[in-house]
């Protein structure tokens, strides 16, 4: 198996039907740092981690209260697409299907409906007692009024960001869209992702069993790098563009002169 990015754009430039699945990785250039590597939140705060689960955040006053706080300041706030997303976004995959929960692929502009968001999304609150949902911004706001804990506002229960933490079951409909996107496609395009959290984790599996050709491109090696018919490793907001060479670009990102190989007359080289 060769693991040169020649390789790895000749399956993308020969593909119909191509489908992504993204994780932190691709955001890290964004600003927001992702989970487990070498700079990774839980790795220079293991407990930080207890904000991420279900059980913690519903049981301890206190892991609500530092999680609240750390809504807001959360960098996803003032996140800005890298060229990594655009790249994404000019490929024009069939579906985005992504584990992130900071909306930079539309902002990037992957169409909404094309973007499958498997972990929710950090720009809604949600009331675990009666699934009241609001804009995030608006909860903040009592948050930055005195209210540590904010209750809902309907029903009095705890609220926490419309996102899936661990012990908390993923949307079934919209996991299953995503696998039957994954098993539709003549190619899964994996970038970002250390593929160690199931369910998400399973659909490369899934794709490879239905036929597809199966790219990844991480920072580190994943328990599915063997699987692929071509691995990249590197820095996203690199690897990406490099994988899409000649697509138009009528609308480069800011850093377009940066992330790619040759920007000249409209078009990448």
């Amino acid at each position: 198996m060769t693991t040169t990015l020649d390789r790895a754009r000749s399956l993308v430039a020969g593909a119909g039907r191509i489908v992504a699945l993204t994780g932190a990785g691709i955001s890290t250039d964004s600003g927001i740092p992702d989970f487990r590597g070498p700079q990774g939140l839980w790795t220079r705060d293991p407990a930080a981690e207890k904000m991420s689960n279900l059980q913690a955040y519903q049981g301890s006053r206190e892991v609500r209260e530092r999680t609240w706080q750390a809504r807001l300041v959360h960098p996803g706030w003032h996140a800005e697409p890298n060229a990594a997303h655009y790249a994404l976004a000019r490929l024009s995959p069939t579906h985005t299907i992504t584990q992130n929960i900071d909306r930079l692929h539309q902002k990037a502009g992957s169409p909404p409906e094309r973007v499958l968001e498997l972990h929710g999304t950090m720009f809604e609150s949600v009331c675990l007692s009666c699934d009241d949902h609001r804009d995030m911004r608006t909860t903040l706001d009592r948050v930055r009024a005195g209210e540590t804990d904010p209750p809902c506002l309907v029903c009095g229960g705890i609220l926490k960001s419309a996102t899936i933490s661990f012990g908390q079951q993923l949307d079934r409909n919209l996991l299953l869209a995503a696998r039957a996107a994954a098993e539709a496609s003549d190619l899964l395009l994996v970038a970002g992702s250390s593929l160690s959290v199931q369910p998400a984790a399973g659909l490369v599996s899934a794709a490879s069993r239905a036929g597809a050709t199966v790219v990844i491109c991480n920072g580190s090696e994943t328990p599915y790098d063997t699987m692929a018919a071509a691995l990249v490793r590197g820095p996203l907001s690199e690897t990406l563009p490099a994988l899409t060479p000649y697509l138009a670009c009528s609308t480069p990102p800011p850093a377009c002169s940066g992330a790619y190989l040759v920007c000249s007359g409209g078009e990448l080289a």
